[in-house]
């Protein structure tokens, strides 16, 4: 194999690989911060456009559908599994073998994404039964969701390829654009909520247009990046590709061991619809607001590592993949316990400042506050799950993720019925039970990787945690003091509640950053 001076380079040094690293994170995350805060955005007007009841309920279970297939099939399994594949053939095979494989890949995965479409667009009514069967008593409701899943379930084959072609720029280091891209699914729910609604007989509707407009859209924006590098995909059959068989290898047991927390939270959208009304709404609200951290820094720091570890193994630098990995759980920490703190604390206002008002009443504040309390206990794990698993993909090692993605999913699943139904916790049980199978997921994969000493004590953790709890700490009483009593965010002005809020979250950030300096934290230390 013939050896790459700049990953050589970096394998020896490696404050300048974890540097280039943070660099490529930082681009990631601020794009996905983009994206994430025109998602806040949505749902902030879907909140106060349509509000909570039958309609948003519909909608949120249709579309979590095709987005759950999507994370388990193209993010998830499939990005693990197509990812390593691509960076051995990057490494030790000709341009040219490499626009081989992507036009295989994209012909044997478009064939079948488009078969499943078909079917399930044909047969959603029998489909919609099992998963909305908690809408069966209420008709209209039921036939709403039928209509709503033949617009949104085309969106898996569309941001599936999406996803496919965003994997190729992510291993060629292009990470602003497909970090950016979902944005655009942001901007056409918010289009079509102000635009299309009023046109339609059930206003709702106009969300379901709007992601099968978005799953086009996003699409076609990247394909023009792929011909800029010269790897366009042209789809292609070709029966018995090795690369191919390589990929659909590991892809198949992939399906549980990245992407357990998906099927949890499908799991935990099919009870909520049995459980009171509106429950489907509030699980939907707290989860998103859970997403924002997790989806601007945790995945921008998994998109990032993902081939750096792939590249490690490759070069066979175990010292680099220890290292890589340490790297990305102190990053996690950094960010992963003030995240979950500051929701847990000022929860309530967060609602209240983004969602409350006539569609949103008080109840569902309070609602929408105890699942988004119990989701942020398990940010870390979230985080974790996202930086410990491509420790095993980059390996290529899918067997072990699988057998611990089966443990942590029938913990969900017992979690869900002693929480929900033996405590009578309702749509909170479900939240809660999701974390605590998160914690056991990604703590049986950081025991395996540790096991296999890809996760090697390194110097500085002590020190590391002791400032940690200053700093958190120091954030949270803040926090406590600074946001009072919230039901006096109730009286208040919109423009009085968003300028407290912001008050609190930079009040917040900086004294959390201040704690870090004072105890002897620098920015070089993540170089480290």
């Amino acid at each position: 194999m013939s050896e790459n001076p700049a990953s050589t380079s970096q394998s020896a040094n490696p404050d300048a690989g974890h540097k280039r690293l943070l660099r490529a994170s930082g681009v990631t995350g601020m794009m996905t911060m983009v994206s994430r805060v025109l998602g806040l955005t949505r749902d902030v007007v879907i909140a106060r456009v349509f509000g909570v009841g039958d309609g948003t309920d519909a909608f949120f279970l249709a579309n979590r559908i095709p987005n759950f297939l999507r994370r388990l099939f193209a993010e998830g399994a499939f990005n693990q599994a197509f990812v390593p594949v691509l960076s051995e053939y990057r490494s030790q095979k000709p341009h040219a073998e490499v626009q081989e494989l992507i036009n295989a890949v994209a012909g044997t995965l478009g064939l079948i994404l488009l078969a499943v479409t078909l079917v399930v667009v044909a047969a959603a009514p029998y489909i919609s039964i099992p998963v909305a069967y908690g809408f069966l008593d209420q008709p209209d409701k039921f036939q709403l969701f039928v209509q709503m899943l033949r617009l949104t379930f085309p969106y898996l084959l569309l941001i599936s390829l999406t996803a496919f072609c965003g994997a190729i720029l992510n291993s060629y280091d292009r990470f602003a654009v497909p970090a950016l891209t979902p944005a655009l699914l942001n901007v056409s729910l918010i289009a079509c909520a102000f635009l299309l609604a009023p046109y339609m007989n059930r206003p709702e509707l106009a969300l379901a247009w709007g992601v099968l407009i978005a799953g086009v859209v996003q699409l076609l924006f990247q394909l023009p990046f792929l011909a800029r590098i010269q790897l366009f995909p042209v789809p292609r059959l070709q029966r018995g590709h090795t690369g191919v068989r390589q990929v659909i290898k590991l892809m198949g047991p992939a399906l549980f061991g990245v992407s357990v927390s998906q099927i949890n939270l499908l799991l935990d959208a099919f009870i909520a619809s049995l459980l009171m009304s509106n429950a489907v709404s509030w699980l939907y609200y707290s989860d998103r607001l859970v997403e924002l951290p997790l989806g601007v820094f945790g995945i921008a720091i998994a998109t990032v590592v993902l081939p750096s570890l792939s590249r490690r193994h490759a070069e066979q630098s175990l010292a680099g993949f220890a290292s890589t990995l340490d790297w990305a759980m102190r990053l996690i920490c950094l960010i992963a316990i003030p995240a979950s703190l500051a929701l847990i604390v000022i929860a309530e206002p967060i609602l209240i400042t983004l969602f409350q008002n006539d569609q949103f009443s008080v109840t569902d504040v309070e609602r929408v506050t105890m699942s988004l309390q119990a989701y942020a206990l398990g940010l870390i794990a979230y985080m974790g799950v996202k930086i410990f698993a491509p420790g095993y993909f980059a390996r290529q090692d899918t067997s072990t993720p699988v057998r611990i993605g089966i443990v942590a999913m029938v913990t969900n699943m017992v979690l869900n019925l002693v929480l929900v139904f033996g405590f009578s916790l309702q749509h909170v049980g479900l939240a809660l039970a999701t974390s605590l199978a998160a914690f056991v997921n990604a703590g049986l994969l950081f025991l395996g990787l540790w096991r296999d000493r890809l996760i090697v004590r390194q110097p500085g953790w002590l020190l590391f945690a002791v400032r940690l709890v200053v700093a958190n700490t120091a954030m949270v009483l803040f926090l406590h003091w600074f946001s009072g009593d919230w039901r006096d965010w109730l009286e208040m002005e919109l423009w009085v509640r968003i300028l407290r809020l912001l008050l609190a979250c930079g009040g917040g950030f900086l004294i959390y950053v201040a704690s870090l300096y004072v105890t002897g934290m620098r920015v070089s230390d993540l170089h480290r």
